[in-house]
């Protein structure tokens, strides 16, 4: 039993060192296989990696190929604009500097035009250069209304009165020889100041006291009763103001103005509003040329009724005349043509040897048969005649 034992024993150590060496055999086999198959799946990696960074390769060069065709126009494109980008700048440049320079001029014109202002408002401060500035507008006035050519106004007219010597700027000649005064007024030194005020307050005193001055002026011009010393004149005179502002400016602070004036018997006018009414007296002066005129109006349609009633007898003898015309020519057209005739005349003689020239068939001569119509209308009377003699004398008159 011991030497089985040890035998045994013997066996399972061989079993064991054969397990060992099995073990040792099998981990031999198993990392030899694992590092065949690790290189071999590294190849396989490495094949298949490098097909695909070609394969990619080949795509990056087609896409970026693709991409250089379709930003090719893109670059040209933006290469134009670059240089468009660069022509405009140079050009808004040279923009900017001629705005610049005009914007200098305006400063320097503004600055001029200030300077000027303030001159013509310390030359319209003073009282003759207002007076000649409301003159010339009122000149202006009569002349755009047409009143200059009939020459139905005088001006600044010099009339002697019982109380004092009164010089009306206008006297405007109605056509039935009554007349309208008109006198000019250019209230601006409240207006002026008004306007030159940056301060509101004295800007509205300012403007009361120009509405204040307006109403002096119609109560001065109602007090001179112009119409006394024009016996011809209505009941009213005109007072012109030579600005549409100065008569808003005035009606904005003192709205009772025109019931005032027109109860003074003053009436307020601007240059529109008096054109408007010289324009109605041309038109009546007008009205008076035609007047004077219709008598040769008359006149004249006489003496062209006299004539036309002359023509009377004078178509009458155009119409024998044509008529005894057409009978002739019918009857040279009956010995011409027909037997015995001297177109058949002529073709015998033509068949025998005499003459050159063919006679013709005398187709294209035909006869007239000419009656001229009567006047039968009933525009032709025989009254005509008489009118016409009776004014004989006018008639001689107008072809005098």
């Amino acid at each position: 039993m011991a030497a089985e034992q040890k035998a045994s024993e013997e066996k399972l150590q061989d079993l064991k060192d054969v397990g060992t060496n099995l073990k040792a055999s099998f981990e031999t086999l198993a990392v030899d296989a694992l590092d065949a198959n690790s290189r071999r799946l590294m190849q396989l990696s490495q094949q298949q990696l490098s097909q695909q960074q070609a394969e990619a390769k080949r795509e990056l060069s087609a896409k970026e190929t693709a991409i250089e065709t379709m930003l090719t126009p893109m670059r040209e494109s933006l290469g134009v604009l670059s240089t468009h980008s660069r022509e405009l700048e140079v050009k808004r440049e040279g923009a900017y500097q001629a705005v610049l320079a005009e914007i200098k001029n305006i400063q320097q014109s503004h600055l001029e035009l200030r300077k000027e202002t303030t001159q013509l408002v310390s030359a319209l401060r003073a009282p003759k250069a207002r007076g000649n500035w409301g003159e010339l507008q009122l000149k202006k006035c009569v002349e755009f209304a047409g009143m200059v050519e009939h020459a139905s106004f005088d001006v600044e007219k010099f009339v002697r009165g019982e109380e004092a010597n009164y010089r009306p700027d206008l006297v405007v000649k109605m056509p039935n020889g009554r007349t309208i005064i008109v006198d000019a007024k250019t209230p601006l030194d409240a207006f002026l100041d008004a306007s030159t005020s940056e301060d509101e307050t004295i800007r509205t005193s300012k403007l009361v006291a120009h509405a204040a001055r307006v109403r002096a002026h119609l109560n001065e011009l109602s007090g001179k009763k112009y119409w006394k010393q024009f016996i011809d004149s209505p009941d009213f005179i005109v007072c012109f103001l030579p600005s549409e502002v100065l008569f808003s400016a005035a009606l904005e602070q003192d709205p009772g103005l025109i019931e005032f004036s027109a109860n003074s018997g003053v009436l307020l006018a601007t240059p529109t509003t008096l054109i408007a009414l010289l324009k109605a007296v041309a038109f009546g002066w007008q009205q008076v040329e035609i007047a004077k005129n219709a008598s040769l109006i008359k006149d004249t349609a006489i003496a062209a009724y006299g004539k036309l009633a002359g023509m009377y007898g004078d178509f009458i003898d155009l119409g024998k005349k044509l008529k005894s015309a057409g009978d002739s020519y019918d009857g040279i057209l009956t010995k011409a043509e027909g037997k015995g005739g001297l177109f058949s005349i002529s073709r015998k003689l033509k068949e025998l040897g005499i003459g050159e020239r063919e006679l013709g068939d005398g187709k294209d001569a035909k006869a007239i048969g000419m009656t001229p119509r009567p006047l039968e209308a009933e525009d032709w009377q025989t009254t005509l005649s008489l009118v016409a003699a009776a004014d004989e004398i006018s008639i001689e008159k107008v072809d005098s």
